[in-house]
């Protein structure tokens, strides 16, 4: 058997490209802000996580010029090496300030955030707990540890309590799950996993990487939405959303840190952060402390578009985030309603297994704080005008 044989067999996305159906891989011609254009043609852009609009603006455009003017384009190492510049360390030191933790470590991405603290983390006799929805990254990190995995039903506090109860009660234990989740955009049942974990003994993790610059009053995340800040004990997030731009980074106590910053390969056989990235992110910061008329305005949004699709008859389930998903179901009507809307000058994102459940294919749209309602009340239109053509609503 050629171990090349599944490539050469592989032919679902050719299927699609055929019949026009196929919806990935789209080059965009201009950058990432409400409108951009794709082939020519300009389209309304519901489908970033740039949740806070930071993309095209000044200060961080200007802050990524300044960063290479003065340091350069790269650093030509990791930060375990030579790859640790003065921006880095002031970076992390404002991020522990604004989370309020003892200290932040940053990665080159966030999947390496989450690949590099967790595999590191978690030990040979460890239990780690994550929701059946966590993010790939999660999942991947796990997988690379040496722990035991233990899977629960989606933000289904009784069957969290099941698998902690069966758990060996001597061993060390972490959950870890999605604050916002990335396709469904509902919430981690935050307060009842804190009093589980408090309960049977185990330490919790949150990926902030959606819910960070959004929610809370400072925008630091779910855990501050829910005023559990001092009760998780690592968080992590990203720059790709909020931010603007690429890395992420972690939060927790100085020995946590200091312990990753010396066992995770993810960060020491990495090259570190760029600085054009780290001026961008530390520009983001500032933003998204100082303009909370973001977060307002983003609410405001998110509201307006989930309520009007729900109205229409769509099926957006338990989102209460900026991440408004259409539930079809079926995967070739997904890709029909795709067709349509994108035909009609909405840029969106089909999601289908594995990234879903089977059956529950969805149109994932998510939204920016600087959408006008120009723009969303022509998205609303072609949503409705798609759908009633389509048989869906």
């Amino acid at each position: 058997m050629d171990i090349f044989d599944k490539a050469f067999n592989y032919n679902l996305y050719e299927e699609y490209k055929d019949r026009g159906l196929y919806p990935y891989f789209r080059p965009i011609e201009t950058g990432n802000d409400t409108e951009v254009y794709i082939n020519g043609k300009k389209m309304i852009m519901l489908g970033s996580n740039s949740y806070m609009g930071l993309t095209f603006n000044e200060k961080t455009i200007n802050a990524a010029i300044e960063g290479v003017k003065k340091h350069g384009t790269g650093c030509a190492g990791s930060r375990f090496l030579n790859g640790t510049l003065t921006l880095h360390e002031d970076l992390e030191k404002r991020l522990a300030e604004f989370m309020n933790k003892e200290q932040a470590l940053l990665f080159s991405t966030g999947m390496l955030t989450n690949m590099g603290v967790l595999s590191t983390i978690i030990g040979k006799n460890d239990i780690v707990f994550i929701d059946k929805a966590d993010h790939a990254s999660i999942i991947d990190g796990v997988r690379l540890s040496f722990g035991k995995i233990v899977k629960y039903k989606h933000n289904d506090m009784d069957d969290l309590k099941r698998v902690l109860e069966a758990a060996n009660p001597d061993a060390g234990k972490l959950i870890v799950v999605d604050g916002v989740f990335s396709m469904e955009g509902d919430l981690a049942d935050l307060p009842n996993i804190v009093e589980l974990a408090k309960k049977y003994g185990a330490r919790v993790m949150v990926d902030e990487a959606h819910a960070i610059g959004v929610l809370g009053d400072n925008g630091r995340g779910t855990a501050e939405y829910f005023g559990l800040e001092n009760e998780v004990d690592i968080q992590m997030a990203t720059f790709s959303k909020s931010f603007a731009t690429i890395g992420g980074f972690a939060v927790s106590y100085s020995r946590v840190i200091e312990y990753l910053k010396h066992h995770s390969r993810a960060l020491i056989f990495t090259a570190s952060l760029p600085p054009a990235v780290l001026g961008a992110a530390s520009a983001a910061l500032e933003i998204i402390k100082n303009e909370p008329e973001r977060r307002k305005r983003l609410i405001e949004i998110s509201d307006k578009m989930r309520n009007g699709l729900r109205d229409m008859g769509y099926d957006v389930g338990p989102t209460v985030t900026p991440i408004i998903p259409i539930i079809i179901g079926d995967m070739d009507k997904c890709f029909m309603l795709w067709r349509e809307v994108t035909d009609n000058g909405l840029f969106v994102n089909p999601v289908i297994p594995p990234a879903v459940p089977p059956g529950k294919s969805l149109i994932r749209t998510s939204y920016i704080a600087t959408h006008t309602d120009e723009q969303l009340d022509f998205a609303l239109d072609v949503f409705r005008n798609a759908g009633r053509k389509l048989g869906i609503i």
